[in-house]
């Protein structure tokens, strides 16, 4: 219904934003190095600091965009745009200061750096809240209205008019329905605006009331109608929107592709499906396992004597997983257990007290550090830092069977750590609950959600309970 506006808004919130980074700029430098309240050197020339405000400025710019910020959320509430902003801003630095070592920028002060990065914070926090304030305002004394006709006064119909009416912030007001069947709404809908007439009158309503949008909220067996429905709004320059019956089947984000030059509908919208998502994700993936796998090397030639001094066999365990789109692939980690012999199932669960883990394999679960070698897997492209846990072929066909929507996981690369792992679901917990957490993670990926989930995952440690 606002897709038009929706896409001038977020090129003014970008282009907003982008200006507001600029003010805070000249503000912290006038803060700092002019105002004389606080304590300073012989700064660089103020066209020094400007360079990169405008670098600090196209970064954030570019982390919004990728990180869908500018993609209205209607249900949120500002607490959530509130983390978004300090998450934006905070990484925006982060990569200011790898801009900064890399081109020697030594002599940028540091606290000029940080007083920048509050001050953005702030100002941007203050100025979205107070246009989501006006806006709301604005809208609910009436001004700047959408006037909008239900087709179909069924359970569609009302269910629509039930979910607009909780965001009057929205600025759309429902005139009425039409409906062929009913003359008004049965008991316990009263409140409902009234039924004002038939279908057949479409033309001649149009004519008498002020509508702006129409609403096709009829079943599948009037389908047959549609047609004629599309010919009088377009003659009478109304917009016409559809909501399918069967929506109830559909995902929460269901979105329109175009195939052979035919329209679509695909049932689950993935924004890692997007090509730039995907280039921008792998390339990440890359770097941060490039840079974990030499952080941590004097770890990995340490742990790999460990397991090779406390128990004969392999350094690494090879595992076969299920990975992006049900294609299979050997996972890396650090042998925790004995050898097995070859006649020995490999379809069972490890429990807490199994007999067949070492004792320096029992550390090496509790701590995670047995997963190090996945940032190999990560750099050969089976893996991702971020997502799904991949699961043995034995299981994949148990829980597909079993589980609702469990196969959806396969979509996209399995991660070393995930939004449900991150939660604390791992090892002895719910497969249920950690699906539905991955199937969000699915939907909602950004930039910045991968961000989150690895910081996450830091703060709460790689020491779990439930790790056996």
């Amino acid at each position: 219904m606002v897709r038009q506006s929706q896409g001038f808004l977020s090129q003014l919130y970008a282009l907003t934003d982008f200006l507001c980074i600029q003010i805070v700029f000249l503000f912290s430098w006038w803060l700092k190095f002019k105002s004389g309240w606080i304590p300073h050197e012989n700064p660089l020339p103020i066209e020094m600091y400007a360079l990169w405000s405008m670098v600090y400025g196209a970064v954030a710019i570019f982390l919004s965009y990728f990180s869908n910020f500018y993609t209205p959320k209607r249900k949120k509430r500002f607490s959530y745009e509130l983390f978004t902003i300090i998450q934006i801003n905070v990484v925006s630095l982060l990569i200011l200061l790898s801009f900064l070592f890399i081109f020697k920028e030594i002599d940028i002060s540091r606290s000029y750096l940080l007083l920048y990065l509050v001050s953005n914070i702030l100002a941007i926090s203050f100025y979205r809240y107070t246009l989501k304030i006006s806006l709301k305002k604005f809208r609910q004394k009436g001004y700047n209205k959408q006037f909008v006709l239900i087709l179909g006064a069924g359970s569609l119909g009302k269910r629509f008019y039930a979910n607009l009416n909780r965001h009057p912030e929205l600025g759309y007001e429902v005139v009425g329905f039409l409906d062929d069947f009913q003359k008004e709404h049965e008991p316990g809908f009263e409140n409902y605006k009234p039924i004002v007439g038939q279908i057949t009158e479409l033309e001649v309503i149009l004519q008498n009331l002020l509508v702006d949008e129409v609403i096709i909220a009829l079943p599948l067996n009037a389908h047959h109608k549609y047609g004629k429905i599309i010919n009088i709004c377009e003659k009478a320059g109304v917009k016409t929107l559809i909501i399918p019956d069967y929506f109830d089947y559909l995902p929460s984000k269901p979105y329109f592709d175009n195939f052979a030059g035919m329209p679509l509908i695909n049932v689950r919208d993935i924004p890692l499906d997007e090509f730039r998502n995907r280039f921008l994700k792998r390339a990440f993936d890359i770097i941060f396992s490039l840079a974990a796998i030499l952080m941590t090397l004097p770890l990995l030639v340490l742990i790999a004597i460990g397991v090779k001094l406390t128990s004969p066999g392999p350094v690494i365990f090879k595992q076969e997983r299920v990975g992006l789109n049900r294609r299979t692939f050997m996972m890396y980690k650090f042998r925790s257990m004995r050898v097995q012999t070859d006649g020995t199932s490999d379809t069972g669960w490890t429990t807490e007290n199994d007999p067949r883990k070492t004792k320096f394999g029992t550390f090496l679960r509790k701590t995670s550090l047995d997963e190090l070698p996945q940032f190999f897997n990560v750099l050969f492209g089976h893996m991702s830092v971020v997502g799904p846990r991949p699961e043995r072929p034995y299981f994949v066909e148990q829980f597909k069977e079993e589980i609702p929507k469990y196969m959806v996981k396969h979509h996209i690369r399995p991660g070393i750590t995930g939004w449900a792992q991150s939660n604390g679901l791992r090892g002895d917990t719910s497969i249920e609950d950690r699906i539905k957490y991955d199937i969000f993670y699915i939907e909602n990926w950004s930039f910045l959600f991968d961000i989150k989930i690895i910081w996450k995952t830091i703060v709460n440690g790689f020491v779990n309970k439930n790790a056996y």
